[in-house]
């Protein structure tokens, strides 16, 4: 038995239809590769990451290419880890294992529920579900992954899901709970739940990896690990997390300094005034920080983070950590503004390869690790970096004014998309134009939904059984929506409100 079949000897192999395989085929690279050949995975090319590529250059990352980094990443996190020394590779077997292509099948899949137009898009598209749609799980991004790999795809062997191993299956699970989870914990601060439950529980968590009609599918794919804790990710997932945040942060940034969008005078202001009057900045209230002043906004968010994570944000790290990036960043590549030439080049390539291989090395594993942490994390001082790398995104990109009404724009799509299809499925005289792709959505995701009140009436609600036609409707409206790339999103928004000047080539692939 070779070292990697000794990581899944307690479970993660299964499928939950049995395939016969090839003789010597693994049961994890069969999954990489069904993933890889999916076309919700191939979509992803034309997805947004962080900013639209359009008038960027081939340079920017879409969805895809993220994707493909963040595998590259996590699957070298994950062979350093199992080449470790003996009380770390004793642990991991303990803990479930943390195979390379696993790992890998993992960070492949874990963008493909993302709707048009990034992060926005998928904030809209969660809030219209909810409030137009009325349907009590929104929309996320992750559960929406999980729904693509066990019920929206196909393969031979199953015209439902891709037929995954468990151990995969598990691996995508990085909020593993379902939305109305945590409704019942109002009294708990953000600082005592998991990362990404957020603060309103009482409307449900803010991420969550599974939809009603798929939770007992990511209980199931859990339960092969059994010494993981409630709430934790399974170790390949933990490393598919940490390695998003390494690209995010990181190759993210690559980006950003192409497309000349993070100026020096700016970053510098911000974080070189902060190190220079952080002493006084602690003497302020919260109400007399002022974002437009240079070193108030990290302030803040400074604060913030000793709020959230008092469990690892530590001042003197902190700092550091704000030295590092200006130092390194700042005065070092945003010193010297991109032109397109080769020395510009080898200086950006020369940064990111620097900054990965140093977080990649800063890797640690838990046996018992925080609620708001996972076995496998960044050491304490590469956390700090990952928080400042972050901070510089999310200032000097994510709140650019042009960027905003760009985006503003992009949700007014979203929005219209959705109240179009709705109206349409709800008009009895228009049902046989309908596209039949959506017609076929409609007709699974309710036979979904009326399996689920058969395992479970109460899990409807009120409503009960009347609820399983409009349930039905609503999640195929947003399953057919979240599959378009950001082009087909536009052009399909054109036909839909009548503005289409093109509707026969527009129309394609409804």
């Amino acid at each position: 038995m070779t070292e990697r079949l000794k990581l899944h000897t307690e479970g993660g192999r299964e499928r939950d239809v049995a395939e016969a395989g090839q003789p010597g085929e693994d049961e994890f690279r069969v999954d990489i590769e069904r993933i890889r050949f999916s076309p919700f995975f191939s979509r992803l090319a034309a997805v947004t990451q962080v900013i639209p590529q359009a008038g960027s250059g081939t340079v920017i990352h879409n969805r895809l290419t993220h994707s493909l980094k963040v595998s590259a990443v996590a699957r070298s996190i994950a062979i350093t880890l199992n080449n470790s020394d003996e009380r770390t590779r004793t642990l991991l077997s303990e803990l479930g294992g943390c195979d390379p292509v696993v790992v890998q099948a993992a960070a492949a899949a874990h963008d493909m529920g993302h709707p048009p137009f990034g992060h926005l898009g998928e904030k809209e598209l969660d809030r219209v579900s909810r409030s137009v749609l009325r349907l009590p799980d929104g929309f996320e991004g992750n559960a929406q992954t999980f729904r693509i790999l066990t019920a929206l795809d196909s393969c031979d062997a199953t015209a439902r899901g891709l037929n995954l191993t468990r151990a995969v299956k598990a691996a995508v699970l990085k909020y593993p709970w379902a939305r109305s989870d945590w409704t019942q914990h109002q009294r708990l601060s953000s600082a005592e739940m998991p990362r990404g439950v957020g603060d309103e529980v009482a409307q449900g968590a803010m991420k969550f990896s599974a939809y009603a009609t798929e939770t007992a599918e990511m209980h199931d794919a859990l339960s092969v690990f059994p010494r993981m804790g409630q709430c934790q990710q399974t170790l390949e997932c933990a490393v598919m997390d940490v390695a998003d945040d390494i690209a995010y942060a990181v190759h993210d940034l690559d980006d950003f300094y192409r497309s000349n969008i993070l100026q020096y005078t700016s970053v510098s202001a911000e974080l070189g005034r902060w190190l220079g009057d952080c002493r006084e900045l602690t003497q302020l209230h919260d109400t007399e920080l002022d974002r437009r002043r240079p070193g108030h906004a990290l302030e803040s968010m400074w604060r913030h983070i000793q709020e959230k994570d008092p469990w690892i944000a530590d001042e003197d790290a902190f700092r550091q950590s704000v030295q590092r990036v200006n130092r390194d960043l700042v005065e070092g590549l945003l010193a010297v503004p991109y032109d397109g030439g080769l020395e510009a080049d080898r200086a950006v390539t020369a940064f990111t390869r620097r900054w990965i291989d140093r977080l990649k090395a800063s890797i640690v594993v838990d046996a018992q690790p925080h609620i708001r942490s996972g076995h496998v994390r960044l050491s304490d001082t590469a956390w700090h970096d990952v928080v400042v790398l972050k901070f510089v995104h999310s200032r000097f990109v994510l709140e650019r004014s042009d960027l905003a009404v760009y985006q503003r724009g992009q949700t007014r799509i979203i929005a219209s998309l959705v109240e179009g299809f709705h109206e349409w499925l709800r008009d009895p005289d228009e049902a046989t134009t309908i596209p039949r792709r959506l017609l076929d959505s409609v007709e699974a995701a309710t036979q979904e939904y009326q399996e689920l009140y058969d395992r479970d009436p109460s899990s409807l609600g009120e409503e009960g059984a009347s609820a399983i036609v409009r349930l039905g409707q609503a999640r195929a409206v947003v399953d057919y929506i979240a599959s378009f790339t950001d082009a087909q999103a536009m052009s399909v928004n054109a036909l839909i409100t009548g503005s289409s000047e093109e509707p026969w080539e527009a129309g394609r692939g409804l």
